[in-house]
């Protein structure tokens, strides 16, 4: 079969999808980054600290699914937007003095907007890339979500050293809203869908079938290791840095990104390398499947080793493996 072509316009739409992930984990760092600032001002204890971090996965998961099925007959540029403005509107409340209940509350729905963003945008950008060349762009949408972190920690790590943590929440809902102004200009819903919809219509497959098949599940299990290494990452890691190993805030900041730079160059790597093996006609299983796991185990064996050495310097080198391999599956 003759491969076919991609559409004009799609690395458009693939860049901002690409600054949409980089504003979703930017919004999901930004606790994390003001942790202790925010266990200070509010007074808060390590576990109402743990609390408010695990807040925002508390209608993660059910509103990724949910929303999964709209975006199957909405066009995914109005879902999108939406998220969007969600993500932005959930931001400005912390730019007041506000307590530990109205934080918690914004960030369980800040949470149940971002749930569903990295499912609609691969199934936006699915929609501009054939299946033989989706891989690549599927790489560099996932590293939207490094560069989040390696873009806006050290601009947000400045706001909250030079002014507060209040100012950090205040830039991302702006950032937000430019974005949502830019995509409600610029984005389009890609050519594909009636392609899609056509081999819909020709094979229909129950989705009990779909939910326990034995890939669906394994790609469960990895994303759930590897999301386990991220959420933790998430909240603990800058609060970590400062409390346990005794750097300052604004060095914590820089040390914050090394996770996510050798993150971007894993999955880019991963990205590329199975792209390669599939037009070299190499099974999915394998160039897909396989190829993502072994790093993820690997991050996985090098993490269980960081309660066992001493030294920060050792405990930050296996913290940035361990997390940056873990991401691989992403892809």
């Amino acid at each position: 079969m003759t491969a076919q072509p991609t559409p004009k316009g799609a690395w458009r739409i693939a860049f901002l999808l690409f600054l949409f992930m980089l504003l979703n984990f930017a919004d999901k760092i930004v606790v994390g980054l003001a942790g202790v600032p925010i266990m200070t001002d509010l007074k808060l204890e390590p576990d109402q600290f743990g609390l408010l971090g695990s807040s925002f996965f508390f209608l993660f998961s059910i509103s990724a699914i949910a929303i999964g099925f709209l975006a199957n007959r909405i066009a995914a540029r109005w879902v999108l937007l939406t998220l969007a403005l969600i993500w932005a509107l959930a931001q400005f409340p912390m730019v007041n003095n506000i307590g530990f209940t109205t934080l918690l509350i914004c960030r369980v729905i800040l949470g149940a907007g971002e749930g569903p963003a990295a499912a609609v945008a691969a199934h936006a950008i699915y929609k501009w890339f054939p299946d033989e060349k989706r891989t690549l762009p599927t790489a560099v949408l996932s590293q939207g979500s490094a560069f989040g972190i390696i873009i806006a920690v050290p601009a947000l790590n400045w706001l909250i050293v030079n002014y507060n943590w209040h100012y950090a929440f205040g830039a991302l809902g702006v950032a937000g809203l430019i974005w949502a102004v830019a995509w409600l200009a610029l984005g389009q819903e890609g050519p594909l869908v009636p392609a899609s919809v056509a081999a819909a219509e020709e094979q229909r497959i129950p989705y009990f079938q779909l939910l326990t098949s034995r890939t669906f599940i394994g790609c469960c299990a990895a994303s759930f290791g590897a999301y386990w290494a991220l959420s933790l990452g998430f909240t603990w890691f800058t609060p970590f840095i400062v409390k346990a190993l005794g750097f300052s805030q604004q060095q914590a900041g820089l040390i914050s990104i090394l996770p996510w730079i050798f993150g971007s160059v894993v999955v880019l790597m991963t990205g590329w390398i199975s792209q390669v093996l599939m037009a070299r006609g190499f099974s999915t299983r394998g160039a897909r499947g396989v190829l993502g796991t072994i790093p993820l185990i690997a991050g996985g064996i090098i993490l269980a080793f960081v309660p066992y050495v001493d030294g920060a310097r050792l405990q930050i080198a296996l913290l940035v493996a361990g997390s940056g391999l873990s991401g691989s599956i992403y892809v």
